[in-house]
């Protein structure tokens, strides 16, 4: 069986920030210090075995935020801790033991197979100059067959479509055997049919296997669909946080967006849904 982390205690916090800014390094202008103040003040936390969305528009700091979550940024102010402890204070390979992050894009330099691409989470638990070993593949092997890519295995990365990439990246993530996924925009640039695939597969690997994730995406009804909790994030400032169903609401939407929405929960869905009607006045 692959080694993943189960859900425990769903109440226990895995992830927490706690009153989390950043700021990016001006350039040689001297412009309004605000304008590159990302995020200000940003506080939530993320239970064992919870998927929890980050809606916004663009640039309201989203993407930054799954960084900091991840250890690739460090705050201006505040603090991120993983499972109590700050991530700053963890190595790279601590973080990655504990942290998968599954990017918005892909791009092998190489001429990599997907076995290679999976093989690629693996490389936390090796020691130095280490190679992976029988357990190494093994594992690799049940993350392809977790994700449906079995049939890829000996296909080069890069001869893949979009979503089909998409579900060897996420095989990745979990050759890591990482308790925590962070995904920035999943289902970006997928069509209908693969963007159903990969929200039903992470569905299913937070059921099934009790993987905690944190999705930041634009797309309203994969939250709906896929999140338990949301944070909605505008201008690097919580507008709005909660279950889904409590906070995704059309008047967070109007706030969030500047769009009337009409937000019913549709029976055969199982979940809410969200149709923009139009702008708001």
């Amino acid at each position: 069986m692959l080694r993943f982390v189960a859900a425990t205690s769903p109440e226990s916090a895995l992830l927490r920030a706690d009153n989390v800014s950043f700021t990016y390094a001006r350039g040689s202008s001297k412009g309004d210090a605000r304008a590159n103040d990302v995020l200000t003040d940003v506080t939530f936390e993320v239970g064992r075995g919870r998927v929890v969305g980050l809606l916004g528009p663009n640039g309201s700091g989203k993407t930054t935020l799954l960084r900091l979550l991840a250890g690739i940024l460090r705050p201006g102010s505040g603090r991120v801790a993983l499972n109590g402890t700050e991530v700053s204070r963890l190595s790279h390979r601590d973080l990655a033991r504990q942290i998968a992050v599954v990017p918005q894009e892909t791009h092998a330099t190489f001429d990599f197979t997907v076995l290679d691409i999976v093989l690629m989470g693996r490389y936390p638990h090796l020691g130095t100059f280490q190679l992976e070993g029988v357990a190494d593949l093994e594992i690799a092997r049940e993350a392809l067959a977790a994700t449906g890519t079995t049939e890829f295995e000996s296909r080069q990365f890069a001869t893949l479509s979009g979503g089909e990439k998409q579900r060897v990246v996420i095989a990745s993530a979990l050759a890591q055997a990482s308790s925590l996924l962070l995904l920035d925009e999943p289902t970006a640039s997928l069509d209908l049919g693969y963007q159903f695939e990969i929200t039903a597969l992470l569905s299913r690997l937070n059921r099934t296997r009790g993987t905690t994730m944190v999705v930041s995406t634009h797309d309203l009804n994969l939250a709906a669909a896929l999140c338990g909790e949301v944070v909605l994030l505008k201008r690097g400032r919580v507008l709005a946080q909660g279950s889904t169903v409590e906070a995704l609401t059309a008047a967070n939407i109007r706030a969030l967006y500047g769009i009337e929405a009409d937000v019913q929960f549709h029976p055969r869905a199982g979940h809410l849904t969200v149709v923009p009607i139009g702008r708001s006045l």
